[in-house]
């Protein structure tokens, strides 16, 4: 079952690309992978939540968050892909957490991405999990990918 059935049969749907905070390109194709550029928790052009993991947004808002991240990750990735039936897995994911230093639960906030691609691949992916003293706009989490295509 390709990405786009699986997306169907879990009643989900990729939003639009979200349109880059810098000077960048949301995901760039070499060859048969894909790599996206930092996705923020973005929903209709704002963000979700905002501040810092542990102190403004909760583990649990964090997890949300990092869930949408994956989500526009995929987004961006389909659209250079060509769509989303033209991607076979997730390689590595690279999730930032905007928290303090005495925050620690970083992994925990990433399974909000790793837990929907769990569900969206049968592969497994390679994953770091990494805390940021910012991010922009004062994102909570910022996620990004390696993504395989087909040619």
């Amino acid at each position: 079952m390709n990405l786009k059935e699986k997306l169907q049969e879990l009643n989900l749907t990729l939003p639009e690309v979200a349109s880059p905070v810098g000077a960048y390109l949301p995901a760039v194709r070499s060859g048969s992978y894909i790599y996206t550029s930092g996705q923020l928790p973005l929903v209709g052009g704002s963000l979700r939540f905002k501040g810092k993991v542990g102190t403004d947004v909760s583990e649990e808002e964090a997890y949300e968050a990092a869930r949408i991240c994956a989500l526009n990750a995929l987004a961006a990735a389909a659209s250079a892909a060509g769509g989303a039936d033209k991607i076979l897995r997730v390689l590595k994911v690279t999730g930032y957490v905007n928290c303090y230093p005495d925050f620690t639960t970083q992994a925990k906030v990433l399974n909000g991405a790793s837990d929907l691609l769990g569900k969206l691949f049968s592969d497994g992916h390679a994953r770091a999990a990494v805390g940021a003293i910012a991010l922009p706009l004062d994102t909570p989490v910022e996620v990004e990918m390696i993504l395989e295509i087909t040619e």
